[in-house]
């Protein structure tokens, strides 16, 4: 029987896909650049049918970068951006609008209008979620409203509505089989994580038809096999997870109390909560972390929407850098950023203050003030975010002792001590950083008998080096109450 694992991890601002052998090595590695569309202030969108042939063709080059076939893998997984819609005609296979990306606000204004106390509390009884743009239930109605005729289709069950894992699935099996996981399905503010199961009164309140809506499987299931014509050969797909639930997999954080953060285009930290369900009186996000054989394992999750995202755009919008690497070296050119702080709310801020309006600003600057200090304060601000949301865990949970970290910013080893710094514990980066797709390919090897259990795959997970804070606390406590003082002044209340 095949052990390769093969992770397709389509995320906001890029495609890879990546060859894993059983022991989680990379054996082969193709990515591409995701274009992003800002057609309105506060709008953000993708091509649909782009990020499909950017996935076909990093699959097929992770494939012959690792020199081995279709026949060569065991089972693929998916992970992805989530809560971003994507609503297609179910004959033709074409999307009747782009993707509207998770970080998009156009429908703040419904969500103002719909806010209540009795609202929030029903919303967040249900679903774990607050009444916000981010989440997809607010995006597949704007479609159906927008786009020409789209109610009226919707109500005939000529279109089908998913996130971008079940239209990647939807496209993979040559439009064979319309599912989700229970992760993803936990997303869209329509989904009862109590019940595990589209909840009616959340389509009405929403207006979105049930007949769009795809099928909801546990996270390493049965999820159909890719049209042979894609890739030489049928393979299996055992696993689907959202890109942070598949992280919190791929961190082996399978114990009540473990917690990751991953540092992609946001900064996601996500709590292991066990087979309860616990609701946040922070303002912090419960959601389902993965479900196996029908059991559910809970997770807390606070979500900051702009990371990686702010090195972006010190690169392609100001071109104060010429590379993401440029910014360790800038960072420790010079001994701090003299009281200046970047806070990158370029599409409001998520937790724990759920402010779409906020915009991002730099604030502190004096005559001295120059590049460096600008890109410095931009990997601090993530460090104080992520502050922000171990705070809020810590009220709402357990404090944790350590914080297994990952995504592409914590190579950068000046900022992971920075974190360290800052959040006064250790953090703890692994072996593999892409921990989102080790992940995808842990819950497709588990349904194809690669794993035979979430023990096998725990010895997997090894530590490459520990970051311990060694800034005194009374500079750190300084530090983050100056990030505080930035952030009510850009607050929108």
């Amino acid at each position: 029987m095949p052990q390769h694992l093969l992770a397709i991890d389509q995320g906001t601002t890029s495609s890879r896909a990546i060859v894993f052998d059983r022991s989680g090595k990379k054996l082969g590695v193709a990515q591409v650049e995701l274009p992003q569309s800002y057609p309105n202030p506060g709008w953000v969108e993708h091509d649909a049918e782009r990020i499909w042939q950017d996935v076909l063709a990093v699959t097929r080059g992770a494939l012959a970068n690792a020199k081995l076939t279709g026949k060569d893998v065991a089972a693929i997984g998916i992970t992805n951006q989530r809560e971003t819609t994507v609503v297609w005609d179910r004959k033709t296979g074409s999307p009747l609008h782009p993707a509207i990306v998770w970080q998009d606000r156009r429908t703040t204004d419904f969500c103002k209008q719909h806010h209540s106390d009795e609202t929030d509390l029903k919303l967040a009884d249900k679903t774990g979620l607050l009444l916000d743009p981010y989440f997809s239930a607010t995006k597949i109605r704007w479609i159906l409203d927008n786009v020409s005729g789209a109610r009226a289709r919707a109500d005939k069950g000529e279109l089908a509505f998913g996130t971008i894992d079940t239209w990647l699935l939807w496209k993979l099996t040559g439009g064979k089989v319309h599912a989700t996981d229970a992760s993803n399905a936990s997303r869209t503010l329509l989904f009862n994580i109590r019940t595990q199961q589209w909840d009616k009164e959340l389509l009405e309140f929403f207006n979105v038809p049930a007949s769009l809506l795809p099928e909801v499987r546990d996270s390493s299931a049965d999820y159909g096999r890719t049209d042979k014509a894609l890739f030489g050969a049928e393979i299996a797909i055992g696993g689907i997870a959202g890109d942070q639930q598949a992280a919190l997999f791929g961190q082996a954080c399978f114990a009540p109390g473990l917690i990751k953060s991953t540092y992609g285009t946001g900064c996601f930290m996500v709590l292991n909560t066990g087979s309860e369900l616990r609701l946040s009186k922070n303002r912090l996000l419960s959601t389902v972390g993965y479900r196996l054989k029908g059991k559910t394992t809970y997770a807390m999750e606070g979500s900051i929407f702009i990371a990686g995202a702010a090195v972006q755009w010190l690169r392609d919008a100001v071109k104060m850098i010429r590379t993401a690497a440029d910014t360790e070296a800038i960072a420790k050119s010079i001994s701090g950023t003299q009281g200046v702080y970047f806070v990158p709310a370029f599409t409001g801020l998520g937790a724990p203050y759920w402010d779409p309006e906020a915009r991002g600003a730099v604030l502190g600057l004096n005559r001295d003030s120059g590049i460096a200090h600008i890109v410095r304060a931009a990997l601090e601000s993530v460090c104080y975010q992520t502050r922000d949301l171990l705070t809020a865990m810590s009220a709402d949970a357990v404090a944790p002792t350590e914080l297994r970290v990952d995504g592409g910013m914590v190579v950068n080893d000046w900022l992971t001590q920075f974190l360290s710094d800052v959040l006064k514990i250790p953090a703890v980066r692994p072996q593999t950083v892409e921990t989102t797709a080790l992940g995808a390919a842990f819950l497709a090897g588990l349904h194809a008998g690669v794993y035979s259990s979430l023990d096998e795959i725990s010895k997997l997970w090894q530590t490459e080096r520990r970051f311990s804070p060694s800034m005194p606390i009374a500079d750190a406590d300084a530090l983050y109450a100056g990030w505080r003082d930035a952030v009510a002044r850009v607050r929108s209340h």
